[in-house]
């Protein structure tokens, strides 16, 4: 049993994501809410988003291991970036990051006008899925 991730014929084709994750029946579902680039006080690491990107990855991959997943098993990103980002310097940060394993996970992206914590510019969630063979 593994997940499918799907990049069906008729749809752009990117290195970046997939378009449909099929998970198999009995996989865990993790959910991990929003994670930006903070420090264990809280406090946000960086004004570079790219310092920030990378923070933000790195706590959600902490959440995914309290709960048994990796980045790997990352059936869908959803990644909201400040308007006011450097787009380009945060996925260039994280890009690699964001699909580790085989097939790409499936990426939702938008440019918002604010972010709950003050002066982070981007934050993460994610679905994952654990296999258990």
């Amino acid at each position: 049993m593994e997940i499918l991730r799907l990049q069906p014929d008729g749809l752009v084709r990117s290195p970046a994501f997939s378009h449909v994750a099929v998970v198999p029946p009995g996989a865990t579902t993790v959910y991990v809410g929003g994670q930006n680039g903070v420090d264990e006080s809280g406090a946000v690491v960086s004004d570079d988003v790219a310092t920030q990107a990378v923070r933000t990855i790195e706590n959600a991959r902490t959440a995914l291991a309290a709960a048994g997943a990796t980045l790997a098993d990352v059936v869908q990103w959803t990644v909201l970036i400040h308007a006011d980002a450097d787009l380009r310097a945060a996925y260039g940060a994280i890009g690699p990051m964001l699909a580790t394993g085989g097939a790409p996970p499936l990426v939702t992206a938008a440019r918002v006008a604010g972010l709950g914590v003050p002066g982070a510019l981007l934050e993460v969630s994610a679905v994952a899925a654990v296999v258990r063979d």
